[in-house]
């Protein structure tokens, strides 16, 4: 579905990851529709953690309004914004910011969180970093 690269400055520790900043990178591999990516998202982020319905309307809402749809080669980036929240880019160009600290830790746990669906994705991000 897509390729993954996490960038991350030198000394980082991705068992404190979200106090630092970092950039992950998506290149989709096919078309996808942005709303879908959003939705899977959602799906995704309960699995590494719990909100509320509330929440998952709002941040429905605005990766709805963020991620456009993509085609194959085409990147989308989240960059973790340490107490802040997650700023995204599209190809090169910046989208927007979900200012929510909550929904950044979900969203790139989806990738680094121990519970991810994707444990060998994971192991290969975090490969050579420091715990």
């Amino acid at each position: 579905m897509y390729d993954a690269r996490l960038w991350t400055p030198r000394g980082f520790r991705y068992g404190q990851a979200l106090q630092q900043p970092f950039a992950l990178e998506l290149q989709y591999l096919r078309k996808l529709e942005g709303s879908a990516i959003a939705s899977r998202s959602i799906d995704e982020m309960r699995r590494v953690g719990s909100f509320t319905d509330a929440q998952a309307q709002a941040w429905l809402v605005a990766m709805r309004e963020l991620f456009p749809n993509v085609s194959a080669g085409e990147r989308i980036t989240g960059v973790n914004l340490p107490g802040e929240g997650a700023e995204f880019w599209v190809n090169g160009q910046r989208v927007g910011v979900v200012k929510d600290v909550n929904f950044a830790r979900l969203f790139f746990g989806i990738w680094l969180d121990e519970r991810t669906s994707e444990p060998k994705m994971r192991a290969q991000l975090l490969q050579g970093l420091q715990p």
